[in-house]
């Protein structure tokens, strides 16, 4: 298991299309991918659950991975988060 904590800086936070990118590119890994704020806990890998976390602009997320190609799949998470979720 890995982790990492990452602040989200899209104007918007995590809407639908923030949320697609954010999913599609959690879904090319093997491993379970999870994120969490405060209390709430998503699976990256469904669009609903990201959408139902709420995330605005200026929250903390936690990332977790879980599984054989975990250290790919958080630095993949960390590196379509930092480059906008394509916006």
């Amino acid at each position: 298991m890995v982790n990492h904590k990452v602040v989200i800086t899209n104007p918007t936070g995590l809407h639908l299309r923030a949320a697609g990118v954010l999913c599609t590119e959690a879904v090319k890994f093997k491993s379970k991918i999870t994120f969490s704020r405060d209390t709430t806990t998503a699976n990256a890998k469904s669009v609903l659950s990201v959408l139902g976390a709420g995330i605005k602009c200026g929250d903390e997320l936690e990332f977790v991975c879980e599984g054989e190609d975990e250290d790919q799949a958080l630095s993949a998470m960390m590196t379509v988060i930092n480059n906008g979720l394509g916006e």
